[in-house]
């Protein structure tokens, strides 16, 4: 692939959490988040995307959402466990994306916030109205934000993405 066509990146904010007295690390999704993990990937399929890569925060919640949402979608990513998406700021983030190989053309990354919503504004250039305006509206759990971003994924730096879609379940 050449790394002048666009790249398309799913940024995931995992699905509602439940608190118990647990490490945060091993919080486990809530009922609503077990409800909701799947519609995401239910919109994931209908929308045609389909990640070639999946990056998962290590956090018990991220790998649950992500256990419950790839069922839906028509074909399972190579998926990579990544210790460094928890509790990661956009520029952490942004480090990861960089070491993504240049023939991944679709990639998802379930993470948390506010790393992913920051991540999402950080990146965003440009963006369709209607997808930033709900973008504004907040970030809520199983929230996606879909950009385009040109040339490899060693060039995405703030600024260099597209926002051309947002959604969420409950909005």
């Amino acid at each position: 692939m050449s790394v002048d066509q666009p790249r398309r990146m799913v940024l995931l904010r995992h699905a509602k959490a439940d608190w118990p007295e647990v490490p945060d690390h091993e919080r486990p999704l809530a009922e609503r988040g077990r409800k909701d993990a799947p519609l995401a990937g239910d919109w994931l399929a209908s929308q045609g995307i389909g990640p070639e890569l999946t990056l998962c925060s290590t956090a018990a919640r991220t790998r649950e959402t992500w256990k419950l949402l790839v069922p839906q979608l028509p074909k399972r990513p190579r998926t990579v466990y990544e210790d460094r998406l928890y509790d990661a700021s956009p520029g952490e983030i942004i480090a990861v994306l960089n070491e993504v190989p240049d023939d991944v053309r679709e990639l998802l990354v379930i993470g948390h916030n506010p790393g992913m919503q920051g991540l999402a504004d950080v990146l965003t250039g440009s963006a369709e109205p209607e997808a930033r305006g709900r973008m504004e509206r907040g970030f809520p759990t199983s929230a996606m934000a879909v950009l385009t971003v040109d040339g490899s994924w060693k060039s995405v730096e703030p600024g260099a993405g597209r926002l051309v879609e947002f959604w969420a379940p409950h909005a």
